[in-house]
C-alpha cells in the first residue's frame, strides 16, 4: 500500500528527547516498511526514517528559537498533504484535529488517531461537527468522554522489539518514575510511596514550561528533603534501558485519565514490573500479578512493592512481545487500513492513474 503518515512538527520523528507521539509515529512507520509498503513521512527536516521524507520545517518546532507560533508551519504542511493526497491509498493522521476540514473530500480513505486526552469539554462540540472523520483510539477508555464518532478501531502502542533489551538481573535496588514533571503524573506519590518503603527513588522527567510552578513549589522542594530521591532529569532513548532495566520496578502514579501510557510497556520490555494507580488505560495495559500491579492509593502501592519486586521477569517482558511490538501494531492499522471504504474503493484508480500495480497487498 501507499501510505502518509503525518506527524507534529513540535518533534523529530523519531524525538530526540521527550515525544511520546512521534516516538510511536517512528515505530510506526520504520514497521510499515519493514512490512514492505511503500511510506511517506510528512515530518520535520531532522527527522530519521527508513520511508520517504517529506520535511515541512528545517527542524522540530521546539527545538527552533525563532518559532513563537507553531500553527503557521502545520498549516503549511497540511497544504503539502492537500496537493499529494491523491497520491496514497490511506493517508494516516497523527495531529490532532487541524486537518478534519481539509480532508472532507478524501477522508473516507484516512484515519486519524487521537493520541490525548478526550475529556476536555472544548472537544465534545468539535467531534460533533466531524462525525464521519474515521477514528482509531489507542485504548478503549480513551473513547469514554466522546460523542458518537466514526471509531474505526483501538490500537494498543507497539515498540519494536529489539528497541529495550531485557534485563532479568537489575543492578539498581530503586524504583523508578520517567515521564514528565506535571501535576496528573503525580511525582509527589512516587516520593511518597519510595519514602513510605525505604527505597530510593530515582526520578527522570522533562519539565514543561508550563509546568515549572509546580516543580519549583511542589516537587523540587520534596526532592530536596528526602535523601533517598534522585531527580536525573531529561534522558534519551539510549540512557532509558539502563534506567528503566536496573531499576526493581517503575512507579506510575497518574492522577488522570491517561490514554496509554507509554512508559508502562517500555518497563515491560526490560522485564520490570509496573506499579500503576488504576486510572485511564491502566487496567487495560498491565496484566496483574503477571506485569505490574495495579493500586488505588499510595498506601495500597507501599503494602506491594514486595509483591512486585518478587514478579517473575522473564513473564513481564513474555507479556510485552505478546501484546506490545511494533509489528504487531503495524498489523493491526494496515487491518484497518484496508477495511476503509476509500481504501477499498478508491485505491485501485489511484493506481491506475499513477502507472502502478493494483495490488494492495504486502510486497514483503
Amino acid at each position: 500500500m501507499k501510505i502518509a503518515q503525518i506527524a507534529p512538527l513540535a518533534e523529530s520523528v523519531p524525538p530526540k528527547l521527550y515525544g511520546g507521539t512521534e516516538r510511536i509515529v517512528s515505530y510506526l512507520t520504520e514497521e510499515l516498511v519493514a512490512q514492505g509498503h511503500d511510506v511517506t513521512l510528512f515530518a520535520s527536516g531532522d527527522s530519521v526514517t527508513d520511508a520517504r521524507l517529506v520535511p515541512c520545517s528545517d527542524v522540530a518546532l521546539r527545538l527552533n528559537p525563532a518559532v513563537r507560533d507553531q500553527l503557521p508551519h502545520h498549516v503549511v504542511m497540511l497544504e503539502e498533504i492537500r496537493r499529494r493526497a491523491h497520491e496514497f491509498d490511506v493517508l494516516h493522521f497523527h495531529i490532532d484535529l487541524l486537518h478534519f476540514p481539509l480532508i472532507r473530500h478524501f477522508a473516507d480513505r484516512t484515519v486519524t488517531t487521537l493520541h490525548g486526552r478526550l475529556d476536555l469539554p472544548d472537544l465534545e462540540p468539535f467531534y460533533k461537527a466531524f462525525p464521519d472523520i474515521p477514528l482509531v483510539s489507542i485504548s478503549n477508555d480513551q473513547r469514554r468522554p466522546m460523542p458518537p464518532v466514526n471509531w474505526s478501531g483501538t490500537v494498543y502502542h507497539g515498540l519494536p522489539v529489539d528497541l529495550l533489551p531485557f534485563t532479568e538481573k537489575p543492578k539498581g535496588n530503586y524504583l523508578a518514575f520517567l515521564g514528565r514533571i506535571s501535576p496528573e503524573k503525580r511525582p509527589d506519590r512516587a516520593i511518597q510511596i519510595a519514602t513510605k518503603v525505604g527505597m530510593p527513588l530515582k526520578i527522570a522527567a522533562k519539565i514543561d514550561n508550563a509546568d515549572k510552578a509546580y516543580w519549583e513549589t511542589v516537587i523540587e522542594p520534596m526532592v530536596k528533603s528526602h535523601p533517598n530521591v534522585e531527580f536525573v532529569s531529561e534522558i534519551n532513548e539510549h540512557q532509558k534501558a539502563a534506567f528503566l532495566g536496573n531499576a526493581g520496578a517503575l512507579l506510575f502514579p497518574i492522577d488522570w485519565p491517561e490514554p496509554f501510557g507509554l512508559v508502562m510497556i517500555e518497563a515491560m520490555a526490560c522485564g520490570t514490573p509496573v506499579i500503576a494507580f488504576r486510572c485511564g488505560s491502566v487496567p487495560e495495559v498491565i496484566d496483574e500479578g503477571v506485569s505490574g500491579v495495579l493500586v488505588d492509593s499510595v498506601q495500597e502501592a507501599v503494602e506491594n512493592i514486595e509483591w512486585a519486586l518478587r514478579l517473575d521477569r522473564r513473564k513481564v517482558r513474555a507479556t510485552f512481545e505478546k501484546r506490545f511490538t511494533a509489528e504487531r501494531m503495524a498489523r493491526d492499522y494496515v487491518d484497518i487500513y484496508r477495511q476503509l471504504p476509500g481504501t477499498r474503493t478508491k485505491a485501485a484508480p489511484l493506481r491506475r492513474a499513477n502507472g502502478q500495480s493494483l495490488d494492495l497487498q504486502v510486497v514483503a
